[in-house]
C-alpha cells in the first residue's frame, strides 16, 4: 500500500518518475512510491511539469492544486495534492 499523508497543504504521496517513456501513464509501484511514466524528457523542468500535468488530469483537478514538495531535480518526487483527503485521494489514485 503506497503511503498518502494529509498535511496542512493537502495530501502528499511519492512517485518515482521514468521519463522519455513511450507513453504518460502510472505503470505500477516500486517501494513506497507510485512508478510514472512520462515522456518528456528530465531537462529544464519539462518532467516536473508533465508529472504536474499528468496528475491534474488523472486526479480531475485544477492544475494549480498539483505541487511538487520535494525532489524537484531527483526522480523520486513528494506530490503534493490541494483541496484532497488522503482518503479521497487513495480512491481516485486507486492504490488501496
Amino acid at each position: 500500500m503506497i503511503p498518502i499523508h494529509d498535511t496542512a497543504a493537502g495530501a502528499t504521496f511519492v512517485v518515482k518518475v521514468h521519463p522519455r517513456a513511450k507513453k504518460n501513464a502510472i505503470t505500477g509501484t516500486v517501494g513506497d512510491a507510485i512508478k510514472l511514466a512520462l515522456t518528456a524528457p528530465p531537462i529544464e523542468g519539462r518532467a516536473n511539469e508533465a508529472c504536474i500535468e499528468f496528475f491534474a488530469k488523472f486526479l480531475n483537478v485544477p492544475r494549480s492544486s498539483i505541487t511538487i514538495a520535494a525532489g524537484q531535480t531527483s526522480s523520486r518526487k513528494v506530490i503534493r495534492v490541494a483541496g484532497l483527503s488522503a482518503q479521497e485521494l487513495r480512491k481516485r489514485l486507486n492504490v488501496g
